[in-house]
């Protein structure tokens, strides 16, 4: 039977002790080591399969793990432990790379099972944030799919329209912007409809924001 081998990432020695007691006993499960710093679970990473970070590590080091063990270590995965009911928190570690969570209130059972869980890609979470947690997966599609449309309607506009919304961003009315560009205002409003368009938005108000959204991103 092949092992789950666990890494226990702790500032608190006593815990480290219980967690490796309650968890020697199961056949399946191996804990290969402890640790209370970032920096030492990082370096074990590979060692693992599943890390149990404890939420309360300071200077946010359990939303640091999630990000950096999620992005370099595809193959290792982290779950928080000692996590209050808050969707918020929650979903901040999961959003962060995080595979799971397990509450404060938890039992040696859940513990056990949830470890055996998440080799398999299994997530298991409180019936009360399903809906959360759901409703948030939806919102970051939306992002997903509002940015891939900015990106597209951006890399549509002409060389010409690029200046248009530029001082578009700088509050330029009709009048200034044909001045600027010496051109009429009736050309001045078609650029500025075609921008509206390719961008999907309602008004010019809309449009510099985004255009500005995306200058500071880039």
């Amino acid at each position: 039977m092949d092992k789950v081998h666990v890494l226990i990432v702790n500032q608190a020695a006593f815990t480290c002790n219980l967690l490796t007691i309650v968890l020697r006993d199961e056949p399946d499960i191996k804990v290969v080591g402890s640790v209370t710093a970032v920096d030492e679970a990082i370096a074990l990473a590979d060692d693992c399969d599943i890390m149990l970070v404890d939420a309360e590590l300071p200077n946010d080091g359990a939303l640091t793990l999630s990000m950096q063990v999620g992005r370099k270590r595809p193959n290792t995965h982290v779950l928080i432990t000692g996590v209050g009911k808050s969707p918020k928190t929650i979903l901040k570690y999961i959003e962060a790379g995080a595979s799971g969570y397990i509450l404060k209130e938890f039992s040696v059972e859940s513990l056990v099972e949830q470890i055996r869980a998440v080799p398999e890609g299994k997530v298991f979470a409180d019936p009360e944030m399903v809906a959360q947690l759901i409703e948030r997966l939806s919102e970051l599609a939306d992002a997903c799919g509002n940015q891939e449309n900015l990106q597209k309607g951006l890399e549509a506009l002409s060389p010409r329209e690029v200046e248009v919304l530029d001082l578009l961003s700088e509050g330029k009315s009709n009048a200034e912007l044909a001045s600027k560009l010496h051109i009429e205002v009736g050309t001045v409003k078609n650029h500025v409809h075609s921008i509206l368009k390719k961008l999907g938005v309602a008004n010019r108000r809309q449009a510099a924001k985004l255009y500005e959204q995306e200058q500071e991103e880039s």
